[in-house]
């Protein structure tokens, strides 16, 4: 429901990479696409779970609010201000998980807040029609969504997408899990 809390990432990790700490349901951030894969991994081991990263298009697909979905331009609402911390309401600080409106599905925080690394390699899109894409090819570049608590207005639209380099860490990039 929520992105990964610095709460969550300290009990699986050990320590909190995020330089602002002022509070347990702040979003991790400053995390490379290469340390959420090591934190699933810990995670998994700790729980006995499947936890991962969610592929670009479940990401988009619960951005959107699934089978719900009231065809909005964020995820949950028309206007940023419900349902994102962006540049103009959050002056490039994350700010709590579940400050905003949930979207269609309960899921907080999908547009603006922390950006999400997915589990998909980066790649443009394909011109043939496609039902559940997944693209995991060796590579640096992987995706991003959801835009950021410094990003303007429309990086925090469901569709914005952004190849970024795995090794890239970020006071603004951050993740959350599917299972």
């Amino acid at each position: 429901k929520t992105e990964v809390t610095q709460e969550l990432w300290e009990s699986v990790m050990g320590n909190n990479p995020s330089a602002i700490k002022e509070g347990k349901n702040l979003p991790v951030v400053n995390v490379s696409w290469e340390d959420c894969q090591q934190c699933v991994k810990k995670l998994n081991a700790l729980t006995g779970r499947k936890f991962r990263l969610p592929t670009e298009a479940e990401w988009e697909y619960a951005a959107r609010g699934g089978r719900y979905s009231r065809h909005t331009t964020l995820s949950g609402s028309i206007y940023t201000v419900q349902v994102a911390a962006y540049i103009d309401n959050a002056s490039s600080k994350v700010v709590p998980v579940k400050k905003y409106l949930a979207n269609e599905l309960g899921i907080y925080d999908m547009s603006g807040n922390a950006w999400e690394w997915c589990q998909d390699s980066y790649a443009p899109y394909s011109e043939a029609a496609v039902t559940d894409p997944y693209v995991n090819e060796p590579g640096e570049m992987r995706v991003m969504r959801g835009g950021s608590a410094a990003s303007r207005w429309d990086a925090c639209r469901v569709s914005n997408r952004s190849g970024i380099p795995a090794s890239s860490m970020k006071g603004t990039f951050g993740f959350r899990l599917a299972l």
